[in-house]
């Protein structure tokens, strides 16, 4: 750890859905902007493409970010296509990613994701801070995630990146962004909602010009977010048509096609992974002995036609649309599928209901550990993609009430906020 103030330092938000960079230096954090006809700005979608080139490296090119969706697009059946795969950081399950005939591994994924990156930040990133400070989840994603493998491939992943990587929880470098905006003390609750999980934090925050502006008392955290209630409506909508459900004949007997030949398809990076000889010449046998033999061939055109991301893309297009209208319209087309559905917001609502129950749950968790109740809370910030959730939001009005919530910089305010935590002279304070 930093014994003494460093002059600059690095905020990196590595998401589940997009990575977002600030560099810190003189008490103000900027953005970084990334360059190019396809940049975003200062969001660098967290995917990646692969394909075949014999005059790159290995004979494998690769790209990241909106260039990596470019280049899926222009040749999806050509190409390998990764995304979310930090989900998989803490999976003991998960070894590494057929890509054509080589084998990666999440530290792999994650040093190409990162040269790539690093690349289109239009030399910005080239001379970087020593002090790198790494936002991560509070709980990992997954069944049984294991923190310290997580640990493990973080440390791998980053280890060219920087000379001191420091590990702070994302909702912290929310809640010091949001403290650079308070004018008094309060007490204030940070509410992550990413891609993969859903983060808790409660900050004190002095007042301006105090000598220790923030103080954290408590965090909390679960693997349900953004990409879990995006399986929810796959469920509902598209995997009955692609045989869950059904069933398939074992000698004499019909019965329930297991439904762990649909677990893959709850999150991208599983999905996009499915790609490979022994799932397609399972599910082929799969559909010999199925009832309803057709929608077995629906599901393995969407895997060999790497139809995930458009099938995604349309799931997100619905969450938003229902974020603004009470009813909105599903549309999926592809040459072996087609799905359309009026879907209300009620509906959505219903789905998702267990997973804002678990939510809630870890609320009450954080609240507990920081040892504060719900009427100390001054301030509640919501940030992340998913805070914009009708749902989301009407969880806290009913908890604290409407006139304390607030919220911004839905996607780069962890950076923002990670950047200035490296300027403080004991990191040791803020490491997780």
């Amino acid at each position: 750890m930093s014994t003494g103030t460093p002059a600059r330092a690095l905020g990196l938000d590595f998401g589940t859905t997009n990575s977002v960079c600030a560099i810190a230096q003189d008490g103000q954090s900027e953005l970084i902007e990334f360059a190019g006809d396809l940049s975003a700005g200062a969001v660098f979608r967290s995917a990646l493409c692969f394909w075949h080139d014999e005059a790159a490296r290995g004979g494998l090119a690769r790209e990241a970010g909106p260039w990596a969706i470019s280049e899926y697009l222009a040749f999806p059946e050509g190409s390998r296509f990764i995304q979310s795969f930090k989900t998989v950081a803490a999976s003991p399950l998960f070894e590494h990613a057929n890509i054509f005939e080589k084998r990666l591994s999440f530290d792999q994924l994650g040093i190409t994701f990162l040269e790539r990156m690093i690349a289109h930040a239009g030399g910005r990133l080239d001379d970087r801070p020593s002090d790198i400070i790494v936002g991560r989840p509070v709980a990992y994603a997954g069944a049984r995630p294991d923190e310290a493998l997580a640990r493990q491939r973080y440390d791998a992943m980053f280890a060219a990146f920087g000379t001191r990587i420091h590990y702070v929880y994302e909702p912290l470098g929310a809640a010091f962004s949001y403290a650079s905006r308070l004018t008094e003390p309060a007490t204030v609750l940070v509410a992550d909602f990413g891609g993969g999980t859903s983060d808790f934090s409660i900050v004190r925050v002095a007042e301006p010009g105090a000598a220790q502006r923030c103080v954290p008392l408590g965090s909390a955290g679960v693997g349900i977010a953004g990409d879990r209630f995006d399986y929810r409506i796959v469920d509902h909508l598209v995997l009955p048509m692609l045989g869950k459900g059904s069933h398939y004949r074992s000698f004499d007997k019909e019965l329930e096609i297991p439904r762990s030949y649909f677990a893959d398809f709850a999150d991208w990076s599983r999905l996009a992974l499915m790609r490979n000889r022994g799932t397609l010449e399972e599910l082929a046998r799969l559909k010999r002995s199925a009832v309803e033999p057709d929608a077995i061939g629906r599901m393995i055109a969407v895997i060999e036609q790497e139809l995930g991301y458009a099938l995604y893309d349309a799931v997100g297009t619905l969450k938003r649309r229902l974020s603004d209208a009470d009813t909105a319209p599903f549309h999926f087309e592809s040459d072996e599928l087609r799905i359309e559905a009026e879907v209300t917001r009620a509906q959505f609502e219903q789905w998702i209901a267990p997973d804002l129950a678990r939510i809630e749950a870890t609320i009450d968790l954080a609240l507990a550990r920081a040892q504060v109740t719900p009427e100390a809370i001054d301030r509640v910030f919501l940030t992340g993609g998913s805070s914009l959730i009708p749902a989301i939001r009407a969880m806290f009005e009913r908890r604290f009430g409407t006139e304390r919530l607030a919220r911004g910089g839905e996607l780069t305010s962890i950076a923002h906020g990670l950047a200035l935590i490296g300027l403080e002279p004991d990191l040791a304070q803020w490491a997780a």
